[in-house]
C-alpha cells in the first residue's frame, strides 16, 4: 500500500510543477531581456510606464505586457534598492497576477 507521504510527494508535488511549468517559461524570457534592461538609462526605464500605459490604451492585454514590464519593475529594484527579484518572486507575481494564490516559504523573498 502506498502511504500518503508518498501521494502526497509525488501526485501533489508532480501537480505543482507542472501548474508551475508556464511561468518558469516566462521567468526565461524574463531573464532574457535583462541585459537589455540594464543598458537603458534612468530616463528610458522611467519611459517604459508611460510605454506601457500606452500600450494598455491601445488595447494590448496586461498579459502581453508582463514579461517587459516585470523585467522593468526588476531593473528599478535592482538600481534604487540594491536588491534583484529572485526568480521565485516573479513566478509569485505572476501567480497572482493569474488571479490564485501563491504561498511562498520563509526567505524566499516576500518583502521585495
Amino acid at each position: 500500500m502506498l502511504g500518503l507521504d508518498f501521494i502526497t510527494r509525488n501526485f501533489i508535488g508532480n501537480l505543482n510543477e507542472r501548474k508551475l511549468k508556464p511561468y518558469a517559461k516566462r521567468v526565461e524570457r524574463i531573464n532574457a531581456l535583462e541585459p537589455e534592461f540594464e543598458q537603458l538609462t534612468d530616463e528610458q526605464l522611467k519611459a517604459k510606464t508611460d510605454f506601457f500605459k500606452q500600450q494598455y490604451a491601445e488595447g494590448h492585454s496586461l498579459d502581453d505586457l508582463l514579461e517587459p514590464a516585470f523585467a522593468t519593475v526588476r531593473e528599478a529594484a535592482r538600481r534604487t534598492l540594491g536588491q534583484r527579484h529572485f526568480d521565485v518572486q516573479l513566478i509569485g507575481g505572476m501567480v497572482l497576477h493569474d488571479g490564485k494564490i501563491a504561498e511562498m516559504k520563509t526567505g524566499e523573498g516576500k518583502t521585495l
